[in-house]
């Protein structure tokens, strides 16, 4: 009886002690030791094995040809039924944590466990990180912007245009080092994301595939259970927190009469040598069609393109995932007329039949019905037999599928039900905002697979947006089973305008994940100050107290970022004239991405989220405030920006949040019944700012103040010496006290 590492947390009991693995050999389970089960033991496992390239295809597979994902869900069910038996008395090697897959969403989170000094570990099926990168796009040109300068120093704003690195305190680990490329390669992924696992010693154990997840009861779990995993080589692991980050990886494949004469993307050759000449029918209207068309474009007779769906142009939706300039070669050619087109239809309706030649013919199913595709195309109607003028009546050398991927659902037990999502989202699991499963407390899901919360919508499937959703659930995580609220800062009330316009101005997590995620300003009692947390999900609002351990008790600001209503979808004109809203007062009507500050006077209640219409990032609040979008997304106009901003929120606190002298804090004491909290919480403290030269310079500048420095200044003693006490300085540096009258109009200072 050997028993597990036990859980750190003081809030949950080690598992019990577990009888020896099935066929006698003791499993001693290891604890949390960085690197202990890193690429050395993954190596050892792959040497024994003999297939390096697919270790979850090394056992089970009738063909080394056949798709990962088959095999994987063969290897998977024989395992699960040989093993039922076995499991009650199998050895589990137990963390806190477990991470399936050390893709960019698997090390980040890794990271952030790692900072937070937690047990974990990361499984990886391959034998180095990113694997998928390894493979695809496969022409290797990414489409994530890489982007070396922009004029400004801001670590944080400059991640607004990286979006590739992942977060980390190491500076070397930006992806500008490893490459100076706009648009990088692959291959520059793949080597940035093995020096990301390396460096920062993250705990991966590579070559090691899950094939099967279940669940076990029981109440010394954190969430009621605890999460059972198999590898390939039947080793068993324990965890109390499942984060899947495997990704999508699984071809989405659509069958009907013909599929079998159909190449897939993932297979398809991509030397534009070997299409010279050739006819070729894409089907599919993402960027992996497009960047597929874009490879062979030169060569080909022409290229068709069908889909269900019309184009996206990205620049149109305001979505990274729809078609980039970067591949829309044959939008050109389409609409110039050089023989290359896109068509639309349903591909379930399609069928393709190959003649004698080897030609393939594109007709409908319909048009098969009662007949044997077998018996050859001369007994088969086809559309141009009643249409002669049918679009695709042309035969064609190839057809290739770019339908991109969907999630492998293949290796979780029915009790964790893990369900895909419907409509447009079923190629995702179904997880709720805040990226907990909807079926299984505990178990969440990061990166790619994650994106059904905004698909369409924001970058939550790519690196520049999962990198944050990835350290919010962190945060939730610290919370619910650490008791570490969300990380906040507090701030006296005076500061709030400053830190909304800082935050709007220069925070990546809210410029990338726009509309998903918000800042949070938690108003103390009195308003006289606030309580300040950065990306938040806003889809959990409702939630907050209890996922943050921060309480809403005096009402709240929540910040976002949001393109205009109207202003982004397949169908819409994005250039046309006067697109852009310029004047501080038609804010509201801003297209372009600009900050929305909601107040409310109450934290939302459930239902309020769920009642919202659809289009709705929040509830409606108690007030609203556009910040009016800028050319420059620089929001620091003073005018423009910076005073609407002020009045909103002094009318939403009912007070002024101007800082002031210290002369028109003492005019104020003598004629208002309430002083402005700059004069609260400074010239009744007597605080304030310390004098210096530069400050007594723009004061006499301004008229503020007499020019005494011939008289302040005299001797060998320097201008700045502070020598000496405050009342000495006081003394020595004498202001003389000027008529009050002109400080009576307060809405002159800001």
């Amino acid at each position: 009886m050997v028993p597990v590492a036990a859980s750190r947390d003081a809030g949950s009991a080690p598992p019990p002690s577990l009888a020896p693995a099935a066929g006698g050999r003791q499993r001693r389970a290891l604890p949390a030791l960085p690197g202990r089960r890193g690429k050395e033991e993954g190596a050892e496992r792959e040497e024994r094995s003999g297939a390096a390239g697919a270790p979850w295809c090394r056992a089970g597979c009738a063909s080394p040809a056949m798709a990962p994902g088959v095999c994987g869900t063969l290897l998977g069910l024989a395992l699960y039924a040989s093993s039922l038996s076995a499991l009650s008395g199998a050895t589990f090697l137990y963390h806190d944590y477990c991470v399936i897959g050390a893709g960019p969403a698997g090390l980040q989170a890794a990271y952030f466990l790692q900072q937070a000094g937690r047990d974990y570990i990361v499984f990886e099926r391959s034998h180095a990180p990113g694997s998928f990168f390894a493979l695809y796009p496969r022409h290797r040109k990414l489409i994530s912007i890489n982007k070396q300068y922009t004029g400004k120093s801001n670590s944080e704003f400059n991640l607004r245009h990286d979006w590739n690195s992942l977060l980390s305190h190491d500076r070397r680990l930006l992806f500008r080092r490893y490459s100076r490329d706009f648009f990088p390669d692959a291959d520059t992924m793949v080597r940035y994301l093995e020096d990301f696992a390396s460096l920062l010693k993250l705990r991966v154990q590579y070559n090691t595939a899950i094939i099967h997840v279940t669940l076990e009861k029981s109440e010394q779990a954190w969430n009621g259970h605890y999460f059972l995993l198999t590898d390939q080589d039947r080793k068993n692991y324990k965890c109390s927190s499942l984060l899947v980050a495997a990704g999508m990886w699984v071809p989405n494949v659509v069958n009907f009469p013909g599929s079998e004469y159909v190449e897939g993307y993932e297979t398809v050759s991509i030397n534009p040598e070997d299409f010279a000449g050739q006819t070729v029918l894409i089907l599919g209207r993402g960027n992996s069609a497009f960047e597929t068309a874009e490879n062979i474009l030169g060569v080909t007779n022409f290229i068709h393109m069908v889909s269900r769906s019309r184009v996206r142009l990205s620049w149109a939706t305001h979505y990274v995932g729809d078609l980039r300039a970067i591949n829309n070669g044959l939008l050109d050619t389409y609409q110039l007329k050089s023989l290359d087109g896109l068509l639309e239809g349903d591909l379930e309706d399609l069928a393709i039949v190959k003649d004698k030649k080897g030609k393939l013919h594109i007709t409908l199913q319909f048009y098969l019905e009662n007949r044997n595709i077998s018996m050859g195309i001369d007994s088969i109607t086809l559309p141009q037999d009643e249409l002669d003028n049918f679009a695709t009546r042309a035969p064609y050398d190839r057809v290739i599928r770019c339908l991109g991927w969907k999630f492998d659902f293949s290796i979780y037990n029915r009790s964790l039900r893990m369900m895909p999502g419907k409509g447009n989202i079923k190629k995702y699991p179904q997880i709720k905002p805040s990226y907990e499963s909807r079926g299984t407390r505990g178990l969440f899901v990061l990166g790619t697979a994650s994106h059904s919360v905004d698909f369409r919508k924001s970058a939550g499937g790519f690196i520049h947006g999962f990198r944050y959703t990835t350290r919010a659930v962190h945060r939730l995580l610290e919370n619910r089973h650490h008791g570490v609220p969300w990380p906040s800062t507090v701030y006296p009330i005076t500061q709030l305008t400053n830190s909304i316009i800082k935050r709007v101005n220069e925070a990546s997590g809210l410029y990338q994940m726009f509309s998903v995620l918000a800042d949070i300003i938690l108003l103390r009692e009195n308003a006289t100050a606030f309580e300040y947390l950065e990306e938040y999900p806003i889809g959990v609002l409702a939630e907050l107290e209890m996922q943050t351990g921060r309480k809403a008790r005096n009402g709240l600001f929540v910040i976002v970022m949001e393109y205009g209503r109207n202003f982004s979808g397949a169908d819409k004109d994005v250039f046309y004239y006067n697109r852009a809203v310029g004047e501080a007062q038609h804010a509201w009507q801003s297209n372009f991405l600009h900050p929305v500050i909601y107040y409310y006077k109450h934290l939302p209640t459930e239902r309020e989220m769920r009642v919202r219409p659809p289009d709705w990032p929040l509830p409606r609040p108690n007030a609203i405030h556009h910040i009016v979008e800028d050319f420059l997304t620089d929001w620091t106009a003073p005018n423009a920006h910076i005073l609407p901003l002020r009045r909103f929120l002094e009318n939403c606190l009912s007070t002024d949040l101007r800082n002031f002298f210290a002369e028109s804090c003492f005019l104020f004491a003598f004629t208002h019944q309430k002083l402005p909290p700059s004069c609260q919480q400074g010239y009744i403290r007597m605080q304030g700012l310390v004098g210096s030269q530069e400050l007594r310079h723009h004061a006499v500048q301004a008229g503020l103040l007499q020019d005494y420095a011939h008289t302040d200044f005299s001797g060998d003693r320097p201008p700045d010496s502070h020598d000496g006490s405050q009342d000495q300085l006081m003394r020595d540096h004498g202001i003389p006290v000027r008529p009050l009258q002109h400080l009576v109009n307060a809405k002159d200072e800001l």
